[in-house]
């Protein structure tokens, strides 16, 4: 995919969303966010966009999970209470990280106190519809909660993946969950291949959100931003985007800072039509700095986003996506 056809199909996609991401209409730039972000009892929130047609606003970043699972008990504690004294109240975790880990730390440390104040998410990667409900209530007891706002169907890795999940009723359990008020909204995952995803959305109109990898390589192999974007937004879905540095590759191949700052690959992402952006952090600074990135956003125009992806070329390809691999 070269860059002019990229830079055509990002604002083809904006287009269909209706209205910027934050809902603005300024054609010059993509984002132009509120000169005041909504407060809460906890103080000042980052910046919120609404999460597809659900009818929810979240911020436009989120804790990622698996990092404060991966973390000590009291490093993981005092990133939680960053993350919300930031203004932070996105939370995503899964089942799987950790063996549950994640999950008892918010257990522990998130909604005994401060349940009503977050959105948070997880996620099955269950093959049937038996172990998917397993997996939920698994994670409501690990979490302490009654309820999970968003449960998503987990790291679907190929077309045949989704057929045979679809197939052993994964779908329904997911439903059936929805129905019980055990979760409140629903959708699906991936980083593989962008075809998987395309598979669930031919199969399915029922699901809310989608989380895919979203960054400043996507476009030039096997892009999510390309062949699904534009229908998530058709369909009015909310965009989790995630692999903003591409696993950490972008970094460990020196594109960050020789040719890209960690700023601008944010910015980068903030500038399409997507919801929130679900980052990784291994400290409380770097979750700090992911916070300030989020409010001092203020939009791209085409041609940043241009200059920005022709900067990222010599760094394109699997090497650097391997989670494309995976």
């Amino acid at each position: 995919m070269n860059r002019r056809k990229f830079i055509k199909s990002s604002a083809m996609a904006a287009a269909m969303a209706g209205m910027r991401a934050d809902g603005s209409q300024k054609e010059e730039t993509m984002n132009n966010l509120p000169s005041k972000n909504p407060s809460d009892r906890l103080g000042e929130l980052l910046p919120t966009r609404p999460l597809g047609s659900t009818g929810e606003m979240v911020t436009i970043f989120g804790a990622g999970g698996s990092h404060i699972g991966g973390a000590p008990e009291k490093d993981a504690q005092a990133m939680i209470e960053a993350a919300l004294e930031g203004g932070c109240r996105f939370f995503d975790t899964a089942e799987a990280y950790q063996k549950g880990g994640s999950e008892r730390y918010y257990g522990k440390f998130l909604t005994p106190k401060y349940r009503e104040d977050v959105y948070i998410m997880t996620k099955t990667e269950a093959k049937d519809a038996k172990t998917a409900r397993e997996h939920l209530d698994g994670s409501l007891a690990r979490m302490k909660t009654d309820y999970i706002d968003l449960w998503q169907i987990h790291a679907i890795k190929s077309e045949k993946d989704v057929d045979e999940r679809l197939e052993n009723g994964v779908l329904e359990a997911v439903l059936e969950a929805r129905e019980k008020g055990k979760v409140r909204h629903i959708g699906f995952t991936g980083h593989r291949s962008w075809k998987a995803h395309n598979r669930m959305l031919d199969k399915t109109d029922l699901l809310q959100t989608c989380q895919m990898p979203v960054n400043i390589v996507d476009p030039y192999n096997e892009s999510y931003i390309e062949h699904i974007l534009p229908r998530l937004l058709r369909r009015k879905m909310g965009v989790i985007a995630m692999k903003t540095a591409a696993y950490g590759m972008l970094m460990k191949r020196g594109a960050v800072p020789d040719k890209v700052s960690l700023e601008e690959m944010h910015f980068f992402v903030w500038s399409l039509p997507v919801s929130v952006l679900v980052g990784g952090f291994d400290n409380v600074d770097q979750l700090r700095q992911r916070m300030h990135f989020a409010r001092t956003f203020t939009g791209l125009t085409a041609q940043d986003r241009e200059d920005i992806v022709a900067r990222a070329e010599d760094f394109a390809g699997l090497e650097t996506e391997i989670y494309k691999r995976w």
